[in-house]
């Protein structure tokens, strides 16, 4: 059997019913000043977008995660392409671009010819 999930004392129903601005009291600092200074216009619109439908594309990076979004897949914007994110309520109160990465992992190799005294004096065959 699966745990319930609970945000600060919170059911994931209890959250949904809840206004923004009760829900703002239950967030992290940062997260509250962005809600109580309100959604922008763009971010309105991904709201009622994820309403509708699954799996929409934003460059919203900074959007907070709301209980409203759980389930859903966005494809979140990395810089080059999207990147699709499957919201989880443990993703609650973050922020969308926390869980893309804007940059490749570095893959390092073998030094190179002349990297080291001793790699001088290495054929390179």
């Amino acid at each position: 059997m699966a745990k319930e999930f609970f945000y600060r004392g919170r059911t994931l129903n209890e959250l949904k019913e809840l206004s923004l601005n009760e829900l703002s009291e239950l967030l992290p600092a940062r997260q509250r000043r962005k809600i109580k200074r309100g959604l922008t216009e763009e971010e309105k619109k991904l709201v009622i977008k994820l309403e509708k439908k699954d799996n929409v594309k934003t460059h919203l990076r900074d959007m907070v995660v709301l209980p409203t979004m759980v389930g859903k897949t966005i494809r979140v914007h990395n810089g080059k392409d999207f990147q699709p994110v499957i919201i989880q309520e443990e993703m609650i109160g973050h922020i969308i671009g926390e869980f893309i990465l804007t940059r490749k992992r570095t893959e390092h190799s073998a030094p190179g010819v002349g990297a080291t005294r001793s790699s001088a004096s290495v054929s390179v065959r």
